[in-house]
């Protein structure tokens, strides 16, 4: 028996071995053996993706919680409201004074990144030096399949660190969205 003390719930994602006790006692029930899913990327990217857009989230969660409170909770206009998209498994936007941020997974192996204004403009988010001219209005964080499915985020084929791409697109929606 397992000790849930022993377990270590800040440790690596668990998942993948979860699944697999199951499909194993699902293929002795059934009596199909099915060897040949551990090759398809698929179920990994979608595993992958949904979990990158929850850590991207729960971030941008963190840092709007700090900034509408030392910013909007004097004028309730000035805050930040995130919601969820509907019909989609965890995408979301933000908004504020008719722009939105919207992250977005367009398949499971890329994720979208876009400033909206309510009269469907789209605003560059730039991406790279403040000097540099953003030449793609959409962002796109395209998931990168390595040996062994390992699955890594990049932008543009460089790696992706989340806090720091919460930070970039938090501070331009900012002020792209201020008064």
């Amino acid at each position: 028996m397992i000790n849930s003390k022993e377990i270590d719930l800040h440790g690596p994602p668990t998942s993948w071995i979860e699944n697999l006790a199951l499909e194993e006692l699902n293929m002795e029930e059934s009596g199909i053996i099915s060897y040949n899913d551990q090759s398809d990327p698929l179920p990994y990217l979608e595993e992958s993706s949904i979990e990158l857009v929850s850590r991207i989230r729960e971030r941008i969660e963190f840092y709007l919680n700090k900034f509408n409170f030392y910013r909007g909770g004097r004028d309730p206009s000035a805050s930040v409201k995130i919601f969820k998209i509907s019909n989609t498994v965890n995408d979301f936007m933000l908004f504020r004074n008719s722009l939105k941020l919207v992250i977005s997974r367009k398949t499971p192996a890329v994720i979208g990144v876009g400033l909206f204004s309510n009269t469907g403009g789209i605003f560059p988010a730039r991406a790279t030096a403040v000097d540099a001219p953003s030449t793609n209005l959409y962002h796109e964080i395209v998931a990168h399949v390595g040996p062994f499915n390992e699955i890594s985020w990049r932008f543009e084929g460089e790696p992706v660190n989340v806090e720091a791409m919460v930070k970039h697109y938090l501070t331009e929606f900012i002020k792209h969205s201020a008064k």
